[in-house]
């Protein structure tokens, strides 16, 4: 009977030992990423596949941006400002794949949106559009896009401010040159906000900037007026 305490305490003892090291180290040597960073990961993969770069062959030289695929037929929207003046669109795909962008609908004079169609081989990859009627300060939110040519770099941040006057979502998250055009995502993977502009107080002198995205809400009007006037670019080619 001692012998069978003993080993019962023995057991006991060694449970209470292994249950209190998951307590102390609950994730390290056992899960390979944090929460936060499996989320980031998901929705960078999920979504990555849609996002295209933009080089728009102007009188200046190039002007590069992303563009969010919003239909598996090859229509892309993107910033107005990132082809104005285009003499030639090339559009890049995740695969690599490239191909000449015709320009089908601009709205630069009011909210900075233009919607280039390409004829791709295959059906492709598409956005999932959110609502941002409902974003908050302080939520999390994700940013891909190709700044300075480096296709599909992922920043994350949170939501500084929303000024509903000027439709502007502010946020911490990096944009930088080329991520114009490029969705603001919240943590679901969805499009809150087309990313468009950074405010630089010195020229890009520093690395201190302010990013800001137009609400996506303003992008699914825009592609509803599109959509009223000219159905077809909405159709296979």
């Amino acid at each position: 009977m001692k012998k069978i305490k003993l080993f019962k305490t023995f057991i006991k003892t060694l449970f209470l030992t292994f249950f209190s090291f998951f307590m102390i180290f609950p994730a390290q040597g056992f899960s390979e990423y944090s929460i936060d960073e499996k989320t980031n990961i998901r929705v960078y993969e999920t979504v990555s596949p849609s996002i295209v770069a933009i080089d728009a062959d102007i009188n200046e030289g190039i002007s590069s941006g992303t563009g969010c695929i919003i239909n598996g037929h090859g229509l892309i929207l993107t910033s107005s400002h990132v082809v104005e003046g285009f003499k030639e669109i090339k559009i890049t795909l995740y695969d690599g794949k490239s191909y000449t962008g015709k320009m089908v609908a601009n709205n630069i004079n009011n909210s900075d949106f233009a919607l280039i169609k390409i004829k791709p081989s295959s059906s492709l990859n598409t956005i999932k559009f959110g609502d941002s009627s409902d974003i908050k300060v302080g939520q999390k939110v994700l940013a891909i896009g190709n700044p300075f040519g480096f296709n599909r770099t992922l920043t994350t941040g949170i939501i500084s401010r929303v000024d509903k006057k000027r439709n502007k979502i502010q946020t911490d998250a990096a944009i930088n040159p080329g991520s114009s055009g490029g969705p603001l995502l919240n943590l679901k993977g969805e499009v809150i906000g087309i990313n468009q502009s950074i405010y630089n107080p010195d020229n890009n002198k520093s690395n201190i900037g302010i990013g800001f995205a137009v609400p996506v809400n303003m992008a699914k009007s825009f592609i509803e007026d599109v959509k009223k006037t000219n159905p077809d670019v909405f159709l296979q080619n």
